[in-house]
């Protein structure tokens, strides 16, 4: 018997018989976690909701609009929270490497009564100007000059950002941005609209199409060595792999 040594662990190297055997055992596990995941979802259907009273505005392509616009005149409206702030010079490189795994989402969605959109704090022309660089698709509006960001938890006001604790992920912590990534769904019903759900920090994991690759891999996420887990992530276009950057030109 030999050991396979990747930068994370070690691993026995065995027979196919053998091999076959401990996959099986893990093979429970792996079902075990999915019909948690699976209830665990159905609880999350089952959360309460409340209802949105406020009249919030933002600006888009074709400009003003409301929150009830941006359901593009499905039932559900699913919104990404983009850490981008106005006078950016960009967006945030990890909430890029998100939105590179939902661009085509969107479509697919529409099926399901359920429209994708993003929004964020920056001016729709360093939006737009943004967006176009990145060779993205999904409808990215701005919330500039409204509460919208504060209120769903992903912006900090003057004060919040002086004492240092913010109120994010439904405690308060020491987030190093004044803005913050998380994804809130809305339902649309009887022409009333209503907050169904947030989720931020970790609870972002699951849209991470990458993330989910790369843990079936041997080596993981293989990030225990960086300053902090998303060190590594770059704009798809700063990775400087020519190679790539056509690739992703080409599919745009």
């Amino acid at each position: 018997m030999t050991t396979a040594t990747t930068e994370k662990s070690t691993a026995k190297v065995v027979s196919r018989a053998e091999w076959l055997a401990a996959r099986k055992a893990f093979l429970a596990k792996e079902k075990e976690f999915t019909h948690l995941r699976d209830e665990l979802s159905r609880q999350r259907r089952e959360l309460p909701w409340v209802k949105v009273d406020k009249e919030y505005k933002f600006e888009g392509a074709n400009g003003g609009v409301k929150l009830a616009d941006l359901f593009d005149g499905r039932g559900q409206l699913a919104l990404y929270h983009f850490m981008f702030g106005p006078g950016w010079e960009q967006g945030c490189p990890s909430c890029s490497f998100l939105a590179d795994g939902f661009d085509t989402a969107a479509l697919h969605m529409a099926q399901r009564d359920t429209t994708l959109a993003v929004v964020s704090r920056a001016t729709f022309p360093e939006i737009a100007a943004f967006k176009k660089r990145m060779g993205w698709r999904f409808p990215w509006v701005s919330s500039f000059g409204s509460d919208f960001n504060h209120d769903y938890g992903v912006s900090f006001s003057k004060d919040e950002l002086a004492e240092g604790k913010k109120p994010y992920n439904y405690g308060t912590m020491d987030f190093p941005a004044e803005e913050a990534p998380g994804a809130s769904m809305f339902l649309r019903k009887d022409g009333e609209i209503f907050h169904t759900y947030s989720t931020y920090g970790r609870g972002l994991d699951i849209l991470l199409p990458v993330y989910n690759w790369l843990d079936l891999t041997a080596k993981g996420r293989d990030e225990d060595g960086l300053p902090w887990p998303m060190a590594w992530v770059r704009h798809h276009d700063r990775y400087g792999d020519g190679k790539i950057v056509e690739i992703m030109k080409a599919l745009g």
